[in-house]
């Protein structure tokens, strides 16, 4: 199966591939650009058309592919390769993906990070391939946040611990009039990245633990800058809100670079350039030396289809993306890292060489977290997705709804820390409440 199988392709007779993927938008995607170069080449001359149909979140992605194979009433036909996280394989029926290991041999699964692959390992076959990787930094409107450093005497230092920054996004609110200093995207990583760093693993048996000390002492300063005010716990990506000055640092994926605009739009619709700094993400004093990156980004999957030609194209495909030269090229071109390790070496030795310069600076931080830490793939487990999914919704709720009654009580004078501290646990036992209930 490992063979060449590449004699039923015929460049006068194409097969096109339909895919799905997350990677930018319909009219700006380095995806897109990747797959334009393949069908130019390699698809040309070995009988291989990709075809992007759909460029869309994993989570619209993960809906429709369920629906396809359902076959709910409008549901459109599945793709014959598409994008997902690793929670599809727990979700779908596993005999409709195709096994890569049949397609691509040792050697060609030798190029790629071991701990990358290793994610798309399910049930002894390999059926995500890995194209890109990100992982989480802290993003800072460097404008915005030097105006309040230099106006309370403050150093850039205290983002890099968090218990330091959490202290900052309430000294920040007191400042601005009440704006938010400072979002996590995912809370969820938040907490396994953490609790990792501090020797403990966030999910056992196959749900999150809420009640260790290790988790207290993570959620107690998030949970207090949240209901003090602060730290953003709004629907919604920084991103958003980036665009506004509404929030001016965040942690979240380096792939989110593609979204982060060089100004903000004020109220009067009048814009102003802004400098942008990235930065390690912050670590908990407790954690130095131990720092967890967290392996994000979605796995190439295909269909296993009856026509063996598709199933021999889509192999095509996946090890020309997968090639040093293309992979790093596409990568760096989103703000990702290379899956390829000869790509990775080559991109970590030498980040300067990034043509643009906002990249290129993102690259440079890479460099340092890459020498300096571990990665930490998503736990895969029952109920992974929708267990990630209720944690994010639930959490901001109580949060939000935390600091509406902090404010209430701050107007009619009854804020204090004793308050602050009585609210922050009481939302903790309501998380644990809500995430019991909801799984």
């Amino acid at each position: 199966g490992c063979g060449d199988n590449s004699s039923k392709l015929n460049p006068n007779n194409p097969v096109t591939l339909n895919i799905w993927h997350v990677y930018g938008s319909q009219t700006k995607s380095p995806l897109n650009d990747a797959i334009q170069r393949f069908n130019e080449t390699e698809g040309k001359q070995r009988g291989v058309i990709v075809k992007v149909v759909s460029v869309s979140n994993s989570s619209a992605i993960d809906k429709a592919l369920l629906a396809s194979a359902a076959k709910e009433p409008g549901s459109v036909p599945m793709p014959d390769l598409f994008t997902a996280y690793p929670r599809i394989m727990t979700k779908l029926d596993c005999k409709l993906l195709l096994p890569w290991e049949k397609y691509l041999s040792k050697e060609d699964l030798a190029i790629y990070r071991s701990d990358f692959l290793k994610e798309g390992q399910y049930k002894d076959h390999l059926y995500m391939l890995p194209i890109a990787k990100s992982t989480e930094l802290l993003f800072v409107n460097q404008t915005f946040m030097d105006r309040f450093l230099k106006a309370n005497n403050i150093t850039q230092a205290n983002l890099e611990d968090y218990d330091t920054l959490f202290a900052l996004c309430q000294r920040y609110y007191q400042w601005s009039g009440g704006k938010q200093m400072f979002q996590i995207n995912d809370f969820y990583h938040y907490f396994l990245t953490n609790m990792a760093a501090l020797g403990e693993d966030f999910v056992q048996n196959g749900k999150p633990n809420f009640t260790s000390e290790k988790f207290w002492r993570i959620y107690r300063p998030m949970a207090a800058a949240a209901i003090a005010g602060g730290l953003c716990t709004e629907k919604g990506y920084a991103s958003d809100r980036w665009k506004t000055g509404e929030v001016i640092s965040n942690v979240g994926s380096t792939a989110g670079i593609l979204y982060l605009r060089n100004y903000v739009t004020h109220a009067d619709n009048s814009r102003e350039a802004i400098t942008t700094s990235f930065l390690p993400s912050p670590i908990f004093k407790e954690a130095v030396n131990k720092r967890f990156l967290l392996q994000r980004g979605t796995g190439l999957f295909a269909l296993q289809n009856k026509d063996e030609r598709k199933n021999q194209a889509a192999a095509v495909f996946a090890k020309w993306i997968g090639q040093k030269e293309h992979n790093l090229r596409f990568v760096t071109q989103a703000g990702y890292l290379p899956v390829n390790k000869e790509a990775m070496q080559a991109l970590m030795a030498r980040p300067e060489q990034v043509e643009n310069n906002k990249y290129r600076q993102l690259y440079k931080v890479l460099q340092n977290v890459e020498n300096n830490g571990s990665y930490l793939a998503l736990p895969l487990y029952e109920k992974a997705g929708q267990t990630q999914a209720m944690l994010e919704k639930n959490i901001k709720q109580i949060l939000t709804q935390a600091h509406q009654e902090y404010v209430q009580k701050e107007r009619s004078c009854q804020s204090s820390q004793a308050v602050l501290d009585q609210l922050v646990q009481d939302s903790l036992t309501q998380l644990q409440k809500s995430m019991d209930l909801s799984l």
